[in-house]
């Protein structure tokens, strides 16, 4: 009669991931097999849907092209459908495979986020992860009480409700169980950097997220955000950061330099991926260790 070696077991039937696959030991990644098919040979087919808003530039852009990794369809979405266009064509020829869309929408007004979400109904069978990336530079204050609610009116709405209103649309799409949200925040929430509505509302965007968890949380669906420190390649920075400044945000970074989009890219993939199934309602941050805000 033979013995089972020592140190080694059958997988445990309950490790399952939040879809419900098993797992093939705890922590590793659904594996699926065809008849005379190895998990070490099989190639694995995914079938994933991502929408990305503000995806035609920086951490957006970035985001599109590493989820395309992982992806069988984006679509790309935000207001300049040239720039949509330009990671479209960029995809094409290095992910031939994966179906891109692109759809110009201004994700603060509420009738095209509505069209926008009726077509998404129609056209996608669900949506596995959800980016929202879109936001806004901030008006210049010119002085005034009629200014700063100019000012703090327009900042809300670029980089709070844009989020806001796409996730409440596209929700009902969402894959349940295993959908992914994740927004992208601002260190500003955390250390008041730039303006102060500009601070105010990536704050609100992580109270948002705490209260959607709560909401979302029994369907499966995890809601994140990730909020990037000072990112040196995204349009929001270029050209618009003093030199002065500049030196005084990387004198408070420990790792003494800027973010580049790619890396908070990478972060988001993670969070949008079936290895985050157990991180909810959770802001996490990716700036370099900044020991004191410029």
């Amino acid at each position: 009669m033979r013995r089972r070696a020592r140190g080694r077991s059958r997988p445990d039937p309950r490790w399952r991931d939040d879809r419900g696959r098993r797992l093939d030991r705890c922590g590793d990644a659904p594996v699926t097999r065809t008849p005379g098919s190895s998990a070490s040979s099989l190639a694995a087919v995914v079938s994933r849907t991502a929408v990305i808003t503000g995806a035609g530039t920086g951490i957006g852009a970035a985001t599109a092209r590493t989820l395309a990794n992982s992806c069988s369809t984006l679509v790309l979405v935000g207001r300049r459908l040239s720039k949509l266009e330009e990671v479209a064509a960029e995809l094409a020829t290095s992910h031939s495979d994966v179906n891109t869309r692109v759809m110009s929408v201004d994700a603060t007004d509420v009738a095209a986020v509505e069209a926008f979400a009726a077509w998404a109904s129609d056209a996608l069978p669900s949506i596995d992860v959800l980016v929202n990336n879109a936001g806004s530079t901030q008006p210049a204050f010119s002085g005034g009480l009629q200014n700063v609610a100019d000012v703090w009116e327009s900042t809300i709405r670029g980089n709070l409700m844009s989020a806001v209103l796409v996730t409440e649309a596209l929700l009902p799409q969402m894959t349940s169980p295993g959908g992914r949200v994740v927004i992208t925040g601002s260190f500003a929430a955390q250390f008041g950097t730039g303006s102060i509505a500009y601070s105010a509302a990536k704050s609100a965007l992580q109270t948002y997220v705490v209260s959607l968890t709560r909401t979302q949380g029994p369907r499966g669906i995890t809601c994140n955000v990730v909020a990037p420190g000072y990112t040196g390649d995204t349009e929001l920075v270029i050209g618009r950061i003093s030199e002065e400044r500049h030196a005084r945000l990387i004198g408070g970074i420990a790792v003494g330099r800027a973010a580049t989009s790619q890396e908070i890219a990478n972060v988001i993939d993670f969070v949008a991926s079936d290895g985050a199934s157990f991180v909810t309602g959770q802001t996490i941050t990716a700036n370099g260790g900044v020991m004191f805000p410029g």
